[in-house]
């Protein structure tokens, strides 16, 4: 059985940005919810406002994987359960609210290096807004209406 909507985003919430405090764990569940609620490209075909075809969207969240590179994945979702924060910061997100910080970003990631990229994904459909902690937060290009 699926879990609940509020579960399911506090456990990626824990398990995507567990370590990057509470404003990076709003800026993830901010992306998450940016995908469900985005009217237009590859996340309104795939998601149709659904959170959960949002997280379970082949590829999108290593959380979900059971496997990367070939090797067990340690660290999902079905892993360890949230905390009182995690579902805080699901509720939060859930209710509507959002940080202005990340504005309508769709995605991050962690580089591993200093600098953020200036675009992400690789083909161009993000441009950089900001960096929280380890992650780089992406917006929108143009190019993401054509996805």
């Amino acid at each position: 059985m699926p879990y609940p909507a509020r579960e399911l985003l506090a456990r990626i919430i824990k398990c995507e940005a567990g370590g990057e405090g509470e404003t990076g764990m709003k800026a993830v569940a901010n992306v998450v919810m940016n995908r469900v609620h985005v009217g237009y490209g590859e996340y309104l075909r795939t998601g149709q406002g659904d959170i959960h075809k949002v997280i379970y969207q082949p590829g999108q969240f290593d959380c979900v994987r059971g496997e990367i590179r070939g090797l067990p994945n340690p660290q999902t979702i079905w892993a360890t359960p949230p905390e009182d924060v995690h579902y805080e910061i699901a509720d939060w997100a859930l209710s509507g609210n959002k940080l202005n910080t990340t504005g309508e970003s769709l995605w991050y990631m962690n580089p591993f290096v200093p600098e953020c990229p200036p675009y992400f994904p690789y083909n161009r459909t993000g441009y950089y807004q900001v960096r929280i902690h380890e992650h780089c937060f992406f917006n929108p290009t143009q190019l993401y209406a054509e996805t």
